[in-house]
Formats: C-alpha cells, sequence, structure tokens
C-alpha cells in the first residue's frame, strides 16, 4: 500500500527549498540537498517536484507572491496619490534592502546566475521585472507630467540601485537617500 504523504509537506520543502536556493543560490544547491535539509525522501520530493526547475518554479512564483502582496499593502498605504505611491513602494525596498538576512532579489539573483536561460523560472523572473516596471510606468504616467519616461526611467535606476546596494556597508543611507530623491523627484 503507497504511503501518504503528511499534510504540509509540499508546502514544507518548498520552504526548505527556498531557504536554500535564497542563501545559497540556485546553482549551487542540488535536490539532494534540498531532500536532506527537508528531511524527506526522493520519490516525496519528485512527487511534488518533478524536477529541479519545477521546484525553482515554485519558489519563484512563491517569492513573488510575497513581493506582491508587500507592494499591494505599500500601495494601500499611500492611497490615490500616484506620488505617494511610487516613494511608497520606493520605501518598502528600501526597508528590505536594510535587513541584515537580505541578500537580494530573488529574481535579478536568478537571471544573475542563468542569464541566457529561457526556462520557466526564468519567465517567472522576467515576468515580474516587466509587471513591476509598468507598475512604475503607469504610476508615473498618472502623475500627468511631459517628462513621464524619463521620470520613469530614473525612478527604475533608483530601485535598481537600491537592489545593487544589497550588503554594501552604506546600504541604510543609500535606502535613505534614494527614498529621498524619488521624494524630490514626483514632487
Amino acid at each position: 500500500m503507497a504511503r501518504i504523504a503528511a499534510p504540509g509537506t509540499r508546502e514544507r520543502i518548498l520552504a526548505t527549498a527556498a531557504r536554500l536556493f535564497y542563501t545559497e543560490g540556485v546553482r549551487a544547491v542540488g535536490m539532494a540537498q534540498v531532500i536532506d535539509a527537508a528531511g524527506c525522501g526522493k520519490n516525496l520530493l519528485y512527487g511534488h517536484f518533478p524536477s529541479k526547475s519545477d521546484l525553482v518554479a515554485a519558489y519563484l512564483e512563491q517569492a513573488r507572491s510575497g513581493r506582491d502582496a508587500d507592494a499591494r499593502r505599500a500601495l494601500g498605504a499611500a492611497g490615490d496619490d500616484p506620488g505617494a505611491a511610487l516613494v511608497a513602494l520606493t520605501a518598502e525596498i528600501a526597508g528590505r534592502v536594510r535587513r541584515r538576512a537580505f541578500r537580494g532579489c530573488a529574481f535579478r539573483n536568478y537571471l544573475t546566475e542563468f542569464p541566457a536561460d529561457d526556462d520557466a523560472p526564468a519567465r517567472i523572473a522576467r515576468r515580474y521585472l516587466k509587471d513591476t516596471r509598468a507598475q512604475v510606468d503607469d504610476l508615473t504616467a498618472r502623475l500627468g507630467r511631459a517628462d513621464t519616461c524619463e521620470l520613469a526611467d530614473r525612478i527604475w535606476l533608483i530601485i535598481e540601485g537600491l537592489y545593487a546596494s544589497t550588503g554594501a556597508p552604506n546600504v541604510s543611507r543609500a535606502a535613505t537617500v534614494a527614498v529621498r530623491f524619488v521624494e524630490e523627484l514626483v514632487n
């Protein structure tokens, strides 16, 4: 008789893999390491995630869900003012990069490890970046200014700079300056 997996097994495996992928990098983590760390059997892991690509895709989908929820909270707190929303999004990212455990954006990290890939994880990562850029573009357009495209480019570069400052000794200062810079740009 086949054994039935305990409730929450898939989530436990995914949480373990997510922690390993985020802290060590996707390329560095093998499926055997996930099996050992999750305390599950090979058949159980592959029953839920038939390939490493499937597991990485689930990790990035989970990361996207979390990032989208954080962005919705930031936008909700900003109200209907697009300038306040752009500042709030930047401040949310600034708060994230200040965290000691922050090791960069999961999507940017994946694409840095696998720049030429076009598998499901790469498509998820690229879609996230495209969608978040579109969000910045939309909010900037709602400001109704003549320099919409250039302003959106500037704000996006500030966001990219925040992520690039991950782990830098002056990351807290950079985060503060980034938020102030966006405030100046939208006012």
